[in-house]
């Protein structure tokens, strides 16, 4: 995560909003993981499931050039450009409800997704 901003481009939440609940449940994973610093949350949208296009999430060391860099509180998450480009606008937030446990993506570019929510199209 050591690059430059003439090598990476550092937006405000308006290219991804992360709810207060999204970012302290990156922070209790990486915590219980013992996932070192800088480690940032790499968001991106990889082809794939029922609705065409599938949301993924990892852990990585170092942001790639080009990529884009969010950070809330302390927690930085990185999108590659082409993610970017389905990502914009999205709110990446947390669910711990009757219905589920896990992250969400509230994505406005999506015009249809399939029941389990992970997966989406364009």
């Amino acid at each position: 995560m050591n690059r430059n901003k003439s090598e990476n481009e550092v937006l405000s939440e308006e290219a991804i909003s992360v709810t207060e609940k999204a970012v302290k449940q990156v922070k209790r994973i990486k915590e219980e993981n013992n996932i070192p610093e800088p480690s940032a949350l790499r968001v991106s949208v990889k082809g794939g499931g029922c609705s065409g296009l599938t949301y993924q999430m990892g852990f990585d060391s170092e942001a790639k050039d080009g990529d884009t860099i969010i950070e809330k509180e302390g927690v930085k998450i990185v999108v590659d450009g082409k993610s970017l480009f389905y990502l914009s606008g999205t709110v990446l937030d947390f669910s711990d409800g009757l219905n589920g446990k896990g992250f969400t993506f509230k994505n406005p570019n999506a015009v249809k997704t399939c029941g389990c929510g992970e997966s989406f199209g364009v």
